[in-house]
């Protein structure tokens, strides 16, 4: 039987507990929180009160940070691109009778994960400390350009990506909270507090799917793991651009911000690499092949190699000027 076959029948034999992933990981739309929980509410008589004071405290938010912010909006609102991928995955089916399990479960996660852009994207516009039109086309250049994060169709694969991604937003969500919180901005805080607590959610469905093909396929998912930590997991913003610019020229710019505040460095990406060789128990998997003890072999030095070469970076001291934060602004 083809690898492709054998994947099939896994997700197939997955799909018989998608419902109960559901139910564990997700949260019905009427229980789960909603952007206007955490803004100024534009019914109520004190709305211009609130987007003031909104205002006011969001100019104490230094320069790298309002980059950082904006980077993770934009990563948040190019779901459709993501969503779009995810469907076109081996064992996907959006179409027979309705859908089956795995597309429901996309669809539902895709659900919970536009919240983020939608509460993020609405900050920024009261905070009157960016260029909307700026960050709205950077927007559509991501979504217009795609990604092409190495996964293909394979499931395997794109369940390693999506634990990893997951894992790498909860950081960075909970790192831009607390910096927030330091800088007086409370309502911020909690709004990125809540977004990281949906993405550590998620984080553990994913992997709770990887975990479960490691039982019945311990080789291929192995070798799957290995390859894609081999040629490095990149984030779904690595085509990020501003107007006029060609693609991809603004992402190193972005993470160059990012690293400099601490929100998101090559030690997190060891660390999360290290997380998941634990969680997945990397060695104690048995009946592997003997190309799959190999890759099992190079997984668990990787993370040792990879910090010795982060140690290694130099990370700009200045911060490149975005046009969608101007300084004169701040």
């Amino acid at each position: 039987m083809s690898i492709k076959n054998i994947r099939l029948e896994v997700m197939q034999f997955l799909e018989k507990n998608v419902d109960s992933f559901v139910e564990q990981y997700l949260i019905p739309v009427e229980k789960i929180w909603q952007p206007s929980d955490f803004l100024p509410d534009s019914q109520g008589e004190n709305f211009f009160e609130e987007v003031k004071e909104l205002r006011e405290i969001a100019k104490e938010l230094p320069y790298d940070f309002w980059v950082t912010l904006v980077g993770d909006t934009i990563t948040e609102e190019a779901l459709p691109t993501y969503e779009s991928w995810l469907m076109d995955v081996e064992g996907v089916d959006q179409v027979e009778n309705g859908g089956n399990g795995w597309s429901k479960w996309i669809r539902q996660w895709t659900g919970e994960e536009n919240r983020h852009g939608d509460l993020l994207n609405k900050y920024l516009y009261l905070s009157g400390r960016v260029n909307m039109r700026e960050i709205e086309m950077t927007t559509q250049h991501l979504i217009n350009d795609g990604f092409d994060i190495g996964t293909g169709t394979d499931p395997y694969k794109n369940f390693v990506y999506t634990s990893f991604q997951e894992l790498a937003t909860y950081v960075s969500h909970n790192r831009v909270a607390q910096m927030a919180k330091k800088f007086g901005d409370n309502k911020l805080s909690k709004m990125c507090k809540m977004i990281a607590g949906d993405e550590m959610r998620h984080h553990h469905a994913y992997s709770e799917f990887v975990t479960r093909i490691f039982q019945v396929d311990p080789s291929e998912m192995m070798l799957a793991f290995q390859y894609m930590m081999k040629q490095k997991i990149v984030m779904p913003a690595h085509f990020l651009r501003e107007s006029g610019q060609k693609i991809s020229s603004a992402f190193e710019q972005f993470s160059d911000s990012a690293q400099r505040i601490g929100v998101y460095t090559a030690n997190d990406y060891v660390d999360i690499m290290q997380k998941l060789i634990n969680k997945w128990e990397i060695d104690k998997i048995t009946n592997l092949t003997d190309e799959a003890e190999k890759a099992r072999d190079y997984l668990m030095k990787l993370p040792a190699r990879m910090a010795r070469i982060s140690e290694r970076l130099v990370i700009p001291a200045e911060s490149h000027i975005f046009k969608w934060v101007e300084p004169a602004r701040l």
